[in-house]
């Protein structure tokens, strides 16, 4: 384990995971950069030679990067003082892409805050300006492990500015967490639907139950079919073409497919789930000990997709 993970490891220890934290002196760290570190060579050189020649201008010099240097940690050191970060929503998404994360930064009493990175654990940094601006709402992403509860990890503040000789950061546990569905499993056809294909659309055929247009007459064809109104009209020889239509309200069950394992039954579910819904059709779910009843629209597919989320973790921690 290398020493950055270890200091981190111990810095969170030292502090309970939050909602929302000011940030003082106590959770600022600050070191030198290796640029800063290579000017701070460069700066006692300069001395060593002004003490060897005595030359007072080689000493002022000396004096001035040093200067410089300690002017660098005061500012780098107040661009996250007084800094304010809030946990604000987090979006659900399926297994393997992007949840959103929404945070929002209020600076402290007219004060500007500029080039400040914030990314979760090995994740690419964002960068953000408070300039005359109170608070700025910011979105992060990361990408869901696993269906269920997850959490996104340690946050990262740090920043540069203003010469990049110094870096002052802090780690920052926050209570949000997503949800993440399942990942879609697609399925060619829904067992019982009564004609619902991949696409979701109704299969026509020569059903018996609704009429859906004409189509021309072939050898073979029941005498039943005939369109003998168009027939006497003159329109030529065509039969009627009827279509079986599915039930509009449909169950999405557990044992519809028995030859899959418990995460492919479920992605599978969340497929036709996903599916219905961009059909606005009705539908249901039946779990092993859940049911959830027909419905439709954003809340009905919302609560499904929880239910197929949690399937087998109803029990775990917040």
């Amino acid at each position: 384990m290398n020493l950055s993970r270890r200091m981190r490891q111990w810095a969170l220890r030292r502090h309970p995971r939050v909602h929302s934290l000011t940030l003082t002196q106590n959770r600022i760290y600050i070191l030198p950069t290796r640029a800063g570190l290579w000017y701070l060579v460069t700066a006692l050189i300069i001395l060593l030679l002004g003490i060897n020649y005595e030359n007072n201008l080689v000493y002022g010099a000396s004096f001035l990067l040093l200067s410089l240097f300690v002017l660098s940690i005061l500012h780098t050191y107040g661009n996250l003082a007084g800094l304010t970060i809030t946990a604000l929503t987090a979006r659900p998404c399926l297994v393997g892409e992007q949840a959103e994360f929404e945070l929002l930064l209020r600076a402290g009493s007219r004060r500007d805050y500029e080039a400040i990175q914030l990314s979760w654990a090995d994740q690419a940094p964002v960068s953000c300006d408070l300039i005359g601006d109170s608070e700025r709402r910011v979105r992060l992403y990361a990408e869901a492990p696993e269906r269920g509860w997850w959490r996104p990890g340690v946050l990262l503040i740090e920043t540069l500015y203003p010469l990049g000789l110094l870096r002052a950061w802090t780690w920052l546990e926050t209570d949000l967490r997503a949800l993440a569905w399942p990942r879609p499993l697609t399925g060619d056809s829904l067992p019982g639907s009564g004609g619902i294909d991949g696409r979701g659309e109704v299969l026509q055929g020569r059903g018996s139950d609704d009429f859906v247009g004409l189509e021309a007459y072939q050898r073979g064809m029941s005498p039943r079919h005939i369109a003998w109104k168009q027939l006497a009209a003159g329109q030529g020889l065509h039969a009627k073409q009827f279509g079986d239509h599915a039930d509009e309200q449909l169950w999405l069950d557990w044992t519809l497919w028995p030859e899959l394992d418990v995460e492919s039954r479920l992605s599978r579910l969340c497929y036709w789930a996903l599916k219905l819904s961009r059909e606005r059709l009705e539908y249901g779910l039946r779990l092993p000990g859940r049911e959830i009843a027909p419905g439709r629209g954003s809340r009905h597919r919302h609560d499904v997709l929880r239910a197929l989320a949690l399937f087998g973790k109803e029990t775990q921690n917040r």
